[in-house]
């Protein structure tokens, strides 16, 4: 089984308006509705790839009980922990002549409440697949993602870590099986302005040798490097198409990776995470399947 964490899952609520006038009344030409954060957001992917998976994290208030509800109508299985006080973020997208976010900020988990989290994936068995992706609540320690793969630790369990900065080096000690950076996060970890793909694959070498398993950096519109658990150095370009939306494309990646690598055909999986990435992209909301089969054929 593959389990997601998303530790503040959010409403977006997507505005589309003609145009923008701050201190002045502004209507919107249309609205969309999606339940995300990253972990979601590759549980969903996933479920349009026929891979089941079940996505995990914390839940609060009328806003939690829409999330938990939408998760479920998109047939993936939920299995948050609910929060007695507070509610689920809403985040704002306004689509105008230029983009616009105002992102909540969350409720606070307890301690309590992580407990609960941490019993919910002491069940994990050996062969699971777990994804942790993007940034900490304050509420919780900085160190959660560290704690868990620890807490993991003495069984075979594949570990996926879409992170940045600290967060992402202190977990290499427990061989993830796979990590994600750009190309702009990996040079911000060596200090160092990456230019191109064979730049990359030197520092993704460096990340291999401090204990990544396979280490895939996307590079926009330079496509993507993978070098994998074997050593061996994975290139695919970038798919062709108009791209309408930026949120999503990473964890969509991740998704296709993880479904494409099931049975260890590492260049079969990087050019399926490369089509999700830019299914997404091309997108308004998150990858569906008939775009990734027709960005598939491109690679």
């Amino acid at each position: 089984m593959i389990y997601t964490v998303t530790f503040n899952p959010a409403i977006d609520y997507v505005v589309h308006t003609d145009g923008m006038k701050l201190g002045d009344v502004n209507r919107s030409s249309h609205e969309e509705i999606y339940f995300g954060g990253k972990g979601i957001n590759v549980s969903v992917v996933l479920a349009e790839l026929g891979v089941t998976s079940k996505t995990l994290g914390f839940t609060a208030g009328f806003t939690g009980k829409a999330i938990e509800q939408g998760v479920c109508s998109m047939g993936i299985e939920a299995d948050f922990v609910r929060l007695e006080h507070g509610n689920s973020r809403i985040n704002v997208k306004i689509k105008s002549d230029e983009e616009t976010e105002l992102n909540g900020q969350g409720p606070d988990i307890s301690a309590e409440a992580l407990d609960k989290l941490f019993e919910k994936l002491d069940r994990l068995i050996d062969g699971d697949t777990l994804i942790l992706a993007g940034s900490i609540p304050k509420s919780l320690p900085s160190d959660i993602y560290e704690n868990i793969l620890e807490r993991l630790s003495d069984r075979s369990i594949k570990t996926v870590v879409d992170a940045t900065g600290d967060l992402l080096m202190n977990v290499l000690k427990y061989r993830p099986f796979l990590i994600k950076p750009n190309d702009r996060e990996l040079g911000e970890i060596f200090g160092a302005e990456l230019t191109t793909p064979e730049q990359a694959a030197g520092y993704a070498e460096k990340l291999r040798g401090m204990g990544a398993r396979n280490v895939l950096v996307s590079m926009a519109e330079k496509g993507a490097v993978l070098l994998d658990e074997n050593g061996v150095l994975h290139k695919c370009g970038v798919c062709s198409g108009t791209v309408r939306n930026s949120v999503g494309a990473g964890d969509s990646m991740v998704a296709g990776f993880v479904a494409g690598a099931v049975n260890g055909d590492y260049d079969y999986a990087l050019k399926l995470g490369t089509a999700c990435g830019g299914a997404t992209a091309f997108s308004d909301g998150l990858a569906k399947r008939p775009l990734i089969d027709e960005l598939l054929k491109q690679l």
